[in-house]
């Protein structure tokens, strides 16, 4: 679509060059969430279970989704960080015995808070791109003739659920997932 889009615009602009912004996304006009997501990853592995190493399958459930970064630290502070406060306490009563599985679940913890840290801006990005100047350009396009059948570009007809059922997931089954 994004190559189906600047033929267009190259097109549009042969003669009067243009400093127009088109944006080919589908955060308006057709948006996906990480709610989509789940429910495709548990729809897919629903129905398709992936197998462990010693055969059996491995179950499928739906996780925790977060929106903010208020939320994903208030979930880890109760989750994760209070009981790992417990233990801490409990290490101290008794003379250090926790001591190895203390700095085990700290480290972790700390390296997931790192990461979290690292990745904010994409994991709870709420923004959306305006793709007006693309939809005026793909009705233009159509509207003078252009072959918008063979140069097509309109977001709104992005099937998510067969895209991530028939391609993206099985994608990453075969090739990440070895």
């Amino acid at each position: 679509m994004v190559v189906n889009a600047m033929l267009v615009a190259m097109v549009a602009h042969a003669k009067q060059p243009s400093d127009i912004i088109y944006h080919v996304g589908s955060s308006v006009r057709n948006p996906l969430t990480y709610l989509n997501l789940q429910d495709f990853g548990l729809k897919y592995f629903s129905a398709k279970p992936w197998i462990r190493k010693d055969g059996t399958p491995v179950k499928v459930g739906r996780v925790t989704v977060l929106t903010s970064m208020d939320s994903f630290q208030r979930y880890m502070f109760i989750r994760y960080l209070l009981p790992l406060k417990g233990l801490e306490l409990a290490n101290a009563a008794l003379c250090q015995y926790f001591r190895g599985t203390y700095l085990e679940l700290h480290r972790k913890i700390q390296v997931v808070m790192r990461m979290v840290e690292l990745y904010r801006p994409y994991m709870f990005f709420t923004g959306v791109f305006d793709d007006m100047n693309t939809e005026k350009l793909r009705m233009a396009a159509k509207q003078s003739g252009t072959e918008t059948d063979l140069f097509y570009f309109d977001t709104k007809d992005i099937n998510w659920d067969d895209y991530f059922m028939k391609t993206h997931i099985p994608g990453i089954v075969k090739y990440i997932f070895k």
